[in-house]
């Protein structure tokens, strides 16, 4: 891992190991008062009962992306966060950002100075199935993603994520999980083919930025080895912002050929994304 930062944090209350922690960023109308006054008691619906902490000092915590691991100042890893979240607080006039983190080691209440440290490499999978969404599908193609890029990154954060074929929701997911959550490699999986709900290749092109049209011809070659019926995949891959985005086959066995064809660049694609001036030979 890469640590880039440090923070301070305030914790209102002691967390447990494996409990979920809400951490929020300081924003111009919450003076330090109101976070001596309770505004930390006053939690949103759906995270009352969650222990919660401030950003104090050092980074405001804005810049975190997902899988980022705090560490304390014995360099235990104690707060992985999950997900930048909305807060809209009562005590606050304005909806601020927040995050979502899991402990990972027994917390105090009181002061916590952390380093902010990143895995090589984060990625979501967002399986696409109207079946899956409604329960009715088990899901093993977004997982068989997941198994893959941990077994070839093994310092990872891996998220996933299931959608209905839907394209407003896909394409907004995408966005979050690219500029929000800052993923580096978002996959996406099922919707790439020629039904009336087939919508993921359409979903991703309104929201890319650079076409990666070598992701798409190496998987496509991959495919045409396995099956003639290759030829009829719509999938596409692309960049927005710093997140690779790219679609995969709905079916695990086409998924593992497809990642087989595609991991090979991906930690190298990232890096020159993010601004990597290596030369490509070194």
């Amino acid at each position: 891992m890469v640590c880039t930062a440090d923070v301070d944090l305030e914790l209102k209350s002691p967390c447990r190991r494996g409990e979920m922690i809400l951490l929020a960023a300081p924003v111009a109308d919450r003076q330090s008062a109101a976070v001596e006054s309770g505004c930390a008691g006053d939690m949103p619906d759906g995270f009352s009962g969650m222990c919660a902490g401030f950003f104090t000092g050092g980074a405001d915590g804005t810049g975190l992306k997902a899988g980022a691991v705090l560490h304390d100042a014995s360099r235990r890893a104690v707060l992985r966060v999950t997900a930048r979240v909305p807060l809209v607080l009562p005590c606050m006039q304005h909806a601020a950002y927040g995050y979502t983190a899991t402990v990972l080691e027994d917390l105090p209440a009181g002061r916590l100075s952390a380093a902010v440290c990143s895995p090589q490499l984060t990625a979501a999978w967002v399986t696409l199935s109207d079946k899956g969404a409604a329960g009715l599908r088990t899901d093993s193609s977004g997982p068989a993603i997941g198994e893959m890029f941990r077994g070839a990154f093994a310092d990872s954060h891996v998220q996933g994520y299931l959608l209905p074929d839907e394209g407003a929701a896909l394409k907004a997911l995408l966005t979050d999980l690219a500029l929000t959550q800052r993923y580096d490699v978002v996959f996406t999986t099922g919707g790439t083919g020629l039904g009336p709900r087939d919508v993921t290749p359409e979903a991703t092109l309104a929201v890319i930025e650079k076409r990666l049209h070598g992701f798409e011809q190496a998987m496509m070659a991959a495919s045409l080895c396995k099956t003639p019926h290759a030829v009829i995949s719509r999938a596409v891959a692309g960049t927005l912002g710093t997140c690779i985005i790219i679609n995969m086959p709905g079916s695990r066995k086409a998924v593992l050929e497809n990642m087989q064809a595609v991991l090979p660049a991906l930690a190298h694609a990232s890096a020159k994304l993010r601004g990597d001036k290596a030369d490509c030979g070194t």
